[in-house]
């Protein structure tokens, strides 16, 4: 082999190898970009302000009365039952199977609306409508869920 052939050669590996370099680079700082927006998120999750957009659904901020229409129904039913409804008994007026799951979901969202002073219980597991409570919010029409939609999503 002659000399200018073995420089090309060195020639051409070095030039490669900074091309592999380079891109390494790129790599690594997609990699760290993506790792820092990842390590925040556990951080963001925790905070008061995700936690009021993750609930910002189902109730507004400055009135307790309930926004979502799954929870509109639930205060629907309970208002047209002077002596108070049970977990179960809202899934069958709901439309809804009152199997264990629809039972716990809607049991889960009468204790926030408790939480909320929304409704309130006078004996355990059987729900009023808090006498305080403004009930008049009316949601868009064209945001009806029907009844038998709302526990079968299996949303909280």
């Amino acid at each position: 082999m002659n000399l200018t052939v073995i420089l090309d050669l060195i020639t051409a590996r070095q030039a490669t190898a900074r091309q592999a370099a380079a891109r390494l680079r790129e790599q690594i700082t997609a990699l760290t970009t993506e790792l820092t927006r990842v390590e925040g998120e556990p951080a963001a999750l925790t905070t008061r302000t995700a936690l009021s957009a993750l609930t910002a659904a189902e109730f507004t901020v400055d009135d307790p009365t309930i926004a979502s229409a799954p929870y509109q129904q639930i205060l629907d039913i309970l208002t047209t039952t002077p002596t108070g409804m049970r977990a179960r008994a809202i899934c069958i007026a709901l439309d809804v199977e009152p199997s264990p799951n629809h039972v716990e979901s809607t049991r889960a969202k009468l204790k926030r609306m408790v939480h909320r002073n929304v409704l309130t219980h006078d004996e355990p597991g059987r729900i009023h409508p808090h006498l305080d409570t403004d009930l008049s919010f009316e949601p868009p029409s064209d945001s009806f869920v029907p009844a038998a939609a709302i526990s079968r999503c299996g949303d909280t």
